[in-house]
């Protein structure tokens, strides 16, 4: 699959991703998140929650599931570029912070795991 095909087809489950997590009461605020560090999908808030999430599109099971994916040296890559997105736009120590994973499996659905994982730097 040629690169502009995957960029397609990521964004497309990104914006199903993000009308599901605005469905479910999420405000997203921004998508595709760069920095030097890494990319986050979706930033929302969720209540007093500011919320990173990963979105994971698999075909199928062959490969692995979506939620095997986000490996701990992506959960790496996520928490450095939140926390440099937190630090950018002025965000305290006070607003809670949370990262949550939407993963969408072939025909099986949306499944959205809050606090799919900690911190970790």
């Amino acid at each position: 699959m040629a690169e502009g095909n995957k960029r397609q087809v990521g964004s497309r489950y990104e914006q199903i991703a993000a009308d599901y997590l605005a469905g479910q009461g999420f405000l997203v605020t921004e998508h595709n998140f760069y920095s030097r560090f890494g990319e986050i999908d979706l930033i929302a808030r969720d209540g007093r929650y500011l919320v990173f999430v990963e979105v994971k599109y698999r075909k199928n099971s062959a490969c692995g599931t979506p939620l095997e994916a986000v490996t701990e040296g992506k959960q790496r890559r996520i928490c450095r570029t939140a926390l440099y997105y937190c630090s950018k736009k002025g965000y305290e120590d006070s607003v809670p912070c949370r990262f949550d994973v939407v993963a969408i499996e072939g025909e099986h659905g949306v499944r959205h795991i809050k606090n799919a994982f900690d911190f970790i730097y």
